[in-house]
């Protein structure tokens, strides 16, 4: 059996410019927690469907499951949890989710703080609608999600 065609791919990762060889079948989500080592990205279906893998992809929430990443070119950013851990938004955020009690297991968590961050930078004070729509594409099995959506509207409020 031939060796498999390795393709370059350059990109932002968290603000820094990279480059890797990789399969031409690697998802986003492999190649950040493989050859990157950015664990916060988490698969859970595989299928596009939880939302534990999100990645903010030139500044909108996407699933890296999704994602092949030869597809990613040299004018693309990916944002990950780990580029956000100095973000003031993402603190405040960070926090309303601990004092809000919307932690439970932790697995959704990241995506949802994806999800979460990107609705606050474009809307920093959205309706209980608009937070439940921004985070319908992340599923949780401990929290009943109520909790969630006073974290963020409780993050969207501190940030004014």
């Amino acid at each position: 059996m031939a060796a498999e065609e390795k393709i370059w791919v350059k990109f932002k990762l968290n603000g820094c410019q990279v480059g890797k060889q990789i399969s031409p079948r690697r998802t986003l989500l492999e190649m950040l927690r493989e050859d990157f080592a950015l664990t916060a990205v988490k698969e859970g279906c595989g299928k596009g469907e939880c939302g534990a893998c999100g990645v903010l992809f030139n500044g909108y929430p996407i699933n890296s499951c999704l994602k092949l990443a030869v597809t990613l070119c040299e004018t693309d950013e990916i944002l990950t949890l780990e580029g956000l851990a100095e973000d003031p938004l993402m603190k405040k955020i960070q926090n309303a989710y601990v004092n809000e009690g919307a932690v439970q297991c932790g697995f959704c968590t990241p995506g949802m703080l994806i999800s979460s961050y990107s609705l606050l930078k474009r809307n920093p004070n959205p309706s209980e609608a608009t937070i439940k729509e921004s985070l319908s594409g992340n599923i949780c099995r401990c929290t009943g999600y109520e909790k969630i959506v006073s974290a963020v509207k409780r993050a969207g409020e501190e940030s004014d």
